[in-house]
């Protein structure tokens, strides 16, 4: 079986959790989260020599870690500093957090135009991918499990995988291709701090961190500051999680207009092989139903078919 290089990638930070002995303290924080607690005292667990030293290992093995930020540092630089000055440095940056502005470079897309990629400065990353560890295992814990993207556990190979398994086995024949335009550009940061407020995190000082990160000043390529109101910047450590959390309650939203709906006169439902349910008589109930259905519009004819 053929692994990808992005779920290698996925599997070396889990080796690396096992190696600084956080595997443990994830799956707490995970099953924590399951049942409900409230995260007000997060950031002792940030801090902790143990998620540094494991930050700095996520990081350098990323390509974009020879990247410089509006500092001129890269990951090289701070390999000269000992360990221990080193954790030192960063818990003083974590409790009096101040974010160093973000470069913005321009990244050419398949269709010609050009997306925006924010670039934190060297210090900031490690800032985040700090806090990334700890807040992953409590929002996996609250997310869906049809969202795969920027998932540790989960890939585009899964989603693949489950739609060949809904068409060849519940006779599922559409695939519905919805692009929010702009939408890393558009977060709405109050909105945001109110869902992580909802999920449980309530550690006042990780989301005066994040609020900071989220503000910090963005250097145009033609040198121009920005200082944003809305939006996550592409290319940020933290970014993917917080656009989960943004989407988390479409994702669950949608899934109660679809699977979580109860169907008149149902036939049950029985397990496939390997125990997971098979909804085909849900769905064929659905098909019966007086529910309206969908339109689906051919993007190279312009036509609607139903």
């Amino acid at each position: 079986m053929l692994i990808s290089e992005k779920q290698e990638k996925k599997n070396q930070k889990l080796r690396n959790a096992e190696y600084y002995d956080m595997t443990t303290t994830f799956d707490k924080l995970y099953a924590k989260s399951k049942s409900g607690a409230i995260f007000n005292n997060l950031i002792p667990l940030i801090s902790s020599d143990e998620n540094i030293k494991l930050a700095y290992r996520n990081i350098k093995r990323n390509h974009g870690s020879t990247t410089e930020g509006t500092d001129n540092l890269n990951i090289k630089d701070l390999e000269k500093i000992p360990e221990s000055k080193f954790i030192e440095l960063v818990k003083k940056k974590i409790t009096w957090y101040k974010p160093k502005p973000v470069k913005r470079v321009l990244i050419p897309k398949e269709n010609g135009k050009l997306r925006p990629l924010g670039i934190p400065a060297i210090w900031d990353r490690i800032v985040q991918q700090c806090i990334l560890q700890i807040l992953e295992p409590i929002c996996e814990a609250k997310f869906c499990n049809n969202s795969y993207g920027f998932r540790p556990a989960l890939s585009a190979e899964h989603a693949l995988s489950r739609c060949y398994r809904l068409i060849q086995r519940q006779n599922m024949q559409y695939v519905v291709d919805i692009d929010i335009e702009g939408f890393f550009d558009n977060v709405n940061h109050t909105k945001l701090k109110q869902q992580m407020w909802h999920m449980g995190i309530r550690d006042k000082k990780l989301l005066c961190i994040i609020s900071a990160m989220l503000k910090a000043p963005v250097i145009t390529p033609e040198k121009q500051t920005i200082y944003p109101e809305k939006g996550t910047p592409q290319g940020g450590i933290l970014s993917p999680l917080l656009s989960n959390i943004v989407l988390n309650e479409l994702d669950w939203w949608v899934l109660s207009q679809w699977e979580d709906i109860n169907a008149h006169f149902q036939r049950p439902c029985y397990k496939n092989d390997r125990g997971t349910p098979n909804q085909k008589n849900l769905y064929m109930s659905f098909r019966k139903s007086n529910l309206k259905k969908g339109t689906a519009r051919n993007r190279q004819t312009g036509t609607n078919k139903k």
